[in-house]
Parts: structure tokens; sequence; C-alpha cells
């Protein structure tokens, strides 16, 4: 079984679904912490989650002595980025939820429970994770060839990640810079670029890049994350600096793969399309480009495979 951390690009065990709302959540000390913005946004249908969250503070004066105990401030995927996020593990959000009056208090513990009950039977049989992320993107509205893609290269950023794990790299901003460095090499263009070209960051509420990739961008992404860690065991990388390396490489390998393609084929693999159209219907959003890509946005039909 594997001892795997949570990790930002596996955004499908980072988010989770009550009544049709997203709630992020990160894997801290061996149990679920969610985002308290998230929570209360849905609890209240608040506009400004952080004003109302300062309101319940100010009224219960308990809470707000309380606080520094109940949250911690965690590394999650945000529009802008990963960015640390007030976060509560299940008792806290308890109490946080005594001082919010809605009707979906109730419902929402029960929620809050099944949620943990479900984790402690995908840690002890990984297979229910992928089954629950299957069933995470069909609700959504994605393409089942999509679906199977995303789900692949799930397992191979899993793979990776508990290869750096393994070799001495910190999970966080050293896991941010070796991942900036395969797709640079891959894509020729950052992560924050990548979702730029993709209009994410005009969102305000967090999505993960890879959930909007096409079937190419998906592909050439596991080929330069797999790359990455045939090179890392075969160099015995170790520590930052050598598996910095090595990211470079796997993802120089993809690079030069992807350029062979758009030789060959004429069209670049790095696309301004994205899944942001709602309700997702398995078609592709072609979002603003970036200025020396400008033209006309349009919906585009996505291709059968």
């Amino acid at each position: 079984m594997s001892n795997r951390t949570a990790d930002p690009d596996t955004q499908t065990d980072r988010l989770v679904v009550f009544q049709e709302t997203a709630i992020r959540r990160t894997w801290h000390n061996e149990e679920w912490w969610f985002s308290i913005a998230d929570v209360v946004a849905v609890l209240t249908d608040s506009v400004n989650p952080s004003d109302y969250i300062k309101k319940i503070r100010s009224r219960d004066k308990a809470l707000s002595q309380g606080w520094g105990q109940i949250v911690t401030p965690l590394r999650i995927e945000t529009a802008g980025g990963i960015q640390r996020v007030n976060c509560a593990n299940t008792e806290g959000l308890f109490r946080v939820i005594q001082s919010i009056p809605s009707p979906k208090a109730e419902p929402f513990k029960r929620w809050l429970a099944q949620v943990g009950f479900e984790r402690v039977k995908e840690i002890e049989n990984p297979e229910l994770a992928s089954a629950r992320a299957r069933e995470l993107y069909q609700a959504k509205g994605y393409p089942p060839a999509w679906i199977e893609k995303r789900l692949r290269s799930i397992a191979v950023r899993g793979e990776l990640t508990d290869e750096w794990k393994a070799r001495g790299v910190q999970e966080g901003r050293e896991y941010s810079i070796l991942t900036a460095e395969i797709a640079r090499a891959t894509f020729g263009v950052t992560p924050a670029a990548h979702s730029r070209l993709k209009g994410l960051d005009k969102i305000k509420t967090a999505n993960n890049l890879r959930d909007h990739m096409t079937d190419l961008e998906l592909i050439f992404t596991m080929l330069g994350e797999a790359g990455t860690t045939e090179i890392a065991r075969r160099q015995d990388a170790q520590g930052f600096a050598d598996n910095r390396q090595a990211a470079k490489e796997g993802g120089t390998i993809a690079g030069d793969a992807r350029k062979a393609l758009e030789a060959k084929s004429g069209k670049p693999v790095v696309s301004g399309e994205n899944y942001l159209a709602p309700p997702l219907t398995g078609t592709l959003e072609v979002a603003a480009p970036l200025p020396a890509q400008r033209k006309p946005t349009k919906r585009l039909k996505k291709s059968p495979e």
C-alpha cells in the first residue's frame, strides 16, 4: 500500500462535492482538512465567505478565541496557484458549523462523516479512490476516453511523487518547482502561462490545469513525468538538485516528441481549449489566447476518438 502524499496535481483527491458544489481539501496529519471558506460558501450561499467568517467570529467570542486551534493554513491549489488556505479537520468544522444558522448544517455533518469513512476505505483499497475519481469526472460531463487518460495521468503522477518522496524531495515548494521544470521542457511554457492560455486565471474558484488539458496535452504530460521517474531511478537521483536535473531531462524527452508531432501535424499541442463551459457536456471551450495568439472565442466540439 502506498503512503503517497497528497499532491496538488491529483486534484480529484483534493476536491469533494456537496450538493453539486466543490469543496477543496488536503490530506494532512493522516486526515482530511477542508477549506473553511468553501464550507461557509456552501452552507450560507455567501458571495463573500471571508466577510461571513469575520461576522461569525465577532458574534461567537469562544469561536474567535479558539480560532488558532481550529484553523491551520495549508497549501491548496487556488485560481492564483498553490497558496496557503485556512483549513479545518472534521472536528474543527463541526465547531465552526455550530455558529452558522443553516438548514444545510445537519446534512453537511452527515456528508462530512461519510467522506471520512470513504477515505479510510480508500486507504485499505486504493482502487476505490480511482473509482470515485471516475464518478466525479463522469458527473462533470467529461468524455469517457478523456477520463481514462486523466486517471492514468494521476497514476503516473503518483508514481513520480512517490519517487520524489523516497529520494529526499520536499513536498510543497520543491514539488512545484520540479513540476514546472517538466512542464516547461515538455510544452515550452510554464504551468502558470499554460493556465493563462486556457483562461483559468480569470476564474475565481480553483481550477486544476490538468482537468482542462486536451487528450494530447495529457499524453505528453504523462510522457514527461514517466520519463522523469525512469531517469531518476536510473541515475539514482538524490535530493532536490539531482531530481531537478532529472526533471529537465524527462521533460526534454517529452518536448522533443511534442515538437516532432507538431512538425508532422502542422498544429500546436499546447491549446487554449478548456472544460469551463457550464454545464460540462463533453465540449471544449476555447479560452481567449495570449496576446500573440489573439483570436475570437468559440466553442468546439471535441473530436471523436
